[in-house]
């Protein structure tokens, strides 16, 4: 089963460097309409493009399985590293749904970049996680899934304080105010390590029915 692993985690990377490549080409294109020259358009659009928990969510979870294609005994492609990505590329989609989908229709290629990055590659990367070898983790790992939420939301308050600008509205304490932003911060935490434990459940549950390894 892992070979097949390795083969979902191939695609997720392929599907999502790409997609990840045209989102930023979309957002330089925008950048230049805007008047700016293709040099400034360029070093525009990739700080407005590392704004984003989609961005670099997805670039972690295209890294990792990336790694687990080509070097699956790497610490890259480690049981933790595989759960943070899953947990991080799952909630991801699931805010999206929640959240953002309805604030917005994206067209032409926009739309193409928006359900690849949001629709394609959680549940392709969850197959992928799914058929790889399963058991390394405790329940305290869910804690590692974390780490880069709690990290983003630092990193996006903090350069939101310093342009002005937030990539969601939120985390917008301009418009939440500093109550409800501590609220929105809680509630994703709090669904950030839930979809962790549930993860770990499932591993443990999956590494009780035998190995899911094999070439």
């Amino acid at each position: 089963m892992e070979r097949w692993g390795r083969r979902a985690a191939l695609a997720v990377a392929l599907i999502g460097f790409a997609a990840l490549a045209l989102q930023y080409g979309i957002i330089v294109v925008k950048e230049a309409a805007a008047g700016l020259a293709p040099g400034p358009a360029l070093a525009s659009g990739l700080w407005r493009f590392v704004g984003y928990f989609t961005i670099l969510g997805n670039i972690f979870a295209a890294v990792v399985a990336l790694a687990m294609a080509l070097a699956p005994q790497s610490a890259a492609a480690g049981p933790r590293a595989r759960l943070s990505a899953a947990v991080a590329i799952l909630l991801i989609g699931i805010v999206y749904s929640l959240l953002l989908r309805h604030v917005w229709n994206p067209t032409g290629w926009q739309a193409v970049a928006d359900h690849a990055l949001h629709d394609v590659l959680p549940p392709l990367f969850l197959i992928a996680w799914a058929l790889f070898p399963h058991g390394g983790l405790a329940f305290s790992d869910a804690l590692w899934a974390m780490v880069l939420p709690l990290l983003y939301l630092a990193y996006a308050l903090a350069r939101g304080a310093y342009d002005g600008w937030y990539a969601y509205w939120f985390l917008d304490p301009t418009k939440l105010g500093a109550a409800h932003l501590a609220l929105s911060a809680v509630l994703l935490a709090a669904g950030f390590l839930i979809v962790g434990l549930a993860l770990v459940a499932l591993d443990r549950f999956l590494a009780r029915r035998g190995p899911a390894g094999g070439s």
